[in-house]
Protein backbone atom coordinates (compact mmCIF):
# COMPACT_ATOMS: atom_id res chain seq x y z
CA UNK A 1 0.00 0.00 0.00
CA UNK A 2 3.22 2.39 1.10
CA UNK A 3 3.94 1.68 -2.61
CA UNK A 4 0.83 2.74 -4.15
CA UNK A 5 0.70 5.81 -2.05
CA UNK A 6 4.14 6.68 -3.01
CA UNK A 7 4.13 5.57 -7.08
CA UNK A 8 0.85 7.62 -7.26
CA UNK A 9 2.27 11.11 -5.23
CA UNK A 10 5.31 10.58 -7.84
CA UNK A 11 2.76 10.49 -11.44
CA UNK A 12 0.40 13.51 -9.33
CA UNK A 13 3.76 15.60 -9.11
CA UNK A 14 5.38 14.69 -12.75
CA UNK A 15 2.17 15.48 -14.32
CA UNK A 16 1.82 18.68 -11.76
CA UNK A 17 5.29 19.85 -13.04
CA UNK A 18 4.47 19.11 -16.92
CA UNK A 19 1.67 21.32 -16.74
CA UNK A 20 3.91 23.81 -15.04
CA UNK A 21 6.09 23.74 -17.92
CA UNK A 22 3.86 23.82 -20.56
CA UNK A 23 2.41 27.24 -19.70
CA UNK A 24 4.46 30.22 -21.55
CA UNK A 25 5.31 33.58 -19.58
CA UNK A 26 5.93 36.70 -20.99
CA UNK A 27 9.22 38.50 -19.97
CA UNK A 28 7.37 40.42 -17.19
CA UNK A 29 5.99 37.28 -15.56
CA UNK A 30 9.07 35.68 -15.83
CA UNK A 31 10.97 38.69 -14.13
CA UNK A 32 8.23 38.78 -11.73
CA UNK A 33 9.06 34.45 -10.45
CA UNK A 34 12.43 35.48 -10.08
CA UNK A 35 11.54 38.36 -7.86
CA UNK A 36 9.53 35.72 -5.56
CA UNK A 37 12.34 33.10 -5.92
CA UNK A 38 15.05 35.22 -4.85
CA UNK A 39 12.41 36.67 -1.79
CA UNK A 40 11.49 33.00 -1.06
CA UNK A 41 15.55 32.41 -0.95
CA UNK A 42 16.37 35.18 1.26
CA UNK A 43 13.03 34.13 3.73
CA UNK A 44 14.92 30.48 4.36
CA UNK A 45 17.88 31.71 4.63
CA UNK A 46 16.64 34.49 7.29
CA UNK A 47 15.12 31.43 9.02
CA UNK A 48 18.86 29.47 8.64
CA UNK A 49 20.09 32.41 10.90
CA UNK A 50 17.35 32.38 13.22
CA UNK A 51 18.29 29.19 13.78
CA UNK A 52 21.67 29.51 14.21
CA UNK A 53 21.45 32.50 16.32
CA UNK A 54 19.72 30.06 18.51
CA UNK A 55 16.23 31.60 18.92
CA UNK A 56 14.21 28.47 18.60
CA UNK A 57 12.49 26.46 15.90
CA UNK A 58 9.07 27.62 17.00
CA UNK A 59 10.54 31.55 16.90
CA UNK A 60 12.18 31.01 13.58
CA UNK A 61 9.29 28.84 11.87
CA UNK A 62 6.92 32.23 12.47
CA UNK A 63 8.77 34.17 11.38
CA UNK A 64 9.43 32.14 8.06
CA UNK A 65 5.90 32.16 7.90
CA UNK A 66 5.52 35.90 8.67
CA UNK A 67 8.13 36.39 5.82
CA UNK A 68 6.13 33.95 3.14
CA UNK A 69 2.54 35.27 3.86
CA UNK A 70 1.43 35.93 0.19
CA UNK A 71 4.70 35.38 -1.52
CA UNK A 72 4.43 31.17 -2.20
CA UNK A 73 2.02 28.14 -1.68
CA UNK A 74 2.03 26.71 1.87
CA UNK A 75 2.83 28.18 4.96
CA UNK A 76 6.64 27.66 4.46
CA UNK A 77 7.31 29.72 1.34
CA UNK A 78 6.57 26.47 -0.79
CA UNK A 79 9.25 24.18 0.99
CA UNK A 80 9.14 22.16 4.28
CA UNK A 81 11.50 19.47 5.30
CA UNK A 82 10.87 16.54 7.53
CA UNK A 83 12.03 15.97 10.81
Amino acid sequence: MKKLHTALASACLLLACASAQAQTHTDKETQADIQRHRAMAAAHQAAAQCLEAGKGEEVCMKELQAACKGLAIGKYCGMKHAH
